[in-house]
């Protein structure tokens, strides 16, 4: 049996290959390529070269610190909303995990949030925020904090029940006999957690800490229906300053696309940068 997949595995992987190469590996080629052009449709490009690159920093002899302000801005965010949506996610996953009364009901209650699109989540929490905020006469884009806490409440609000089903897994794989040897031994909860739940959850922690990290980098329909990017486009998240820029202004999807380019660099990096301490984690637990 080992033999026959073995020996078929080419012929059954090949439409899965070529339609990954059609769909992926060739569109993501040539928008490299096309970051290096200057181009309205993806047919009438005109090369030239990494000019596109320096108009990202600097527009007619000016520093144009826009793009800048979207990734450290996206980076702070994109730090708050992983710690916040993880440690929330766990607190939670360890109190349904006690068997309490109602355990059912709660799960389902905390997942809902997560089957609502980002763009009708958004529209709803606006108008919350924005009846809330009416009564100190501000609102969500009063300033660029205010639409980053909007931000981050609404995306924890979203997630929290999603990456509490993945810990309810983790937790549950535990081996009981693990825990019952730890408390015989005299284990307080703190060390449990510390010494036997932590490191048995360390695959589940990567996976987590993984979705919510690249979730956080790639955040786009909340952060355009929320905020737009107001005030005065200092609330753009990296995702809707590439989109602005590509669609915003005429003759300047070069330079979105070589935003887009830059963009990808950075998330494959701190994500792969991610995988690599958590799994060496993993590997230590």
């Amino acid at each position: 049996m080992e033999k026959a997949i073995k020996k078929y595995f080419p012929l059954f992987a090949l439409p899965t290959m070529i339609a990954f190469t059609i769909g992926f590996i060739v569109p993501f080629l040539y928008g490299i390529f096309l970051s290096f052009c200057k181009f309205t449709t993806v047919v009438d490009w005109k090369w030239v070269g990494i000019e596109n690159y320096t108009k990202i920093f600097f527009v007619d002899g000016k520093l144009d610190t826009s793009f800048l302000h979207s990734i450290w801005y996206t980076a702070l965010f994109t730090v708050v909303s992983v710690l916040v949506i993880n440690v929330v996610s766990f607190i939670i996953a360890m109190a349904l995990t006690k068997g309490i009364k109602g355990t059912n009901l709660f799960r389902t209650v905390f997942f809902l949030p997560n089957l609502i699109g980002g763009i009708v989540l958004s529209y709803v929490w606006l108008m919350i925020f924005n009846a809330v905020l009416q009564n100190f006469s501000k609102t969500i884009v009063s300033s660029q904090w205010s639409a980053f806490w909007g931000l981050v409440i609404v995306v924890c609000w979203q997630q929290i029940g999603y990456m509490m089903i993945i810990y309810i897994a983790g937790i549950q794989n535990i081996p009981g006999e693990l825990i019952e040897a730890a408390k015989i031994d005299g284990a307080n909860a703190w060390q449990l957690l510390k010494s036997v739940t932590l490191p048995m959850l360390m695959p589940t922690i990567t996976i987590c800490s993984f979705l919510t990290l690249t979730n956080g980098f790639k955040l786009f329909d909340q952060n355009l229906a929320l905020t737009g990017g107001n005030p005065g486009k200092m609330s753009q998240l990296l995702a809707l300053n590439i989109y602005d820029t590509m669609y915003g202004t005429t003759g300047w999807q070069g330079i979105g696309q070589a935003k887009a380019v830059i963009f990808f660099i950075l998330v494959a990096i701190i994500a792969v940068a991610q995988n690599k301490l958590t799994t060496r984690k993993e590997v230590q637990g």
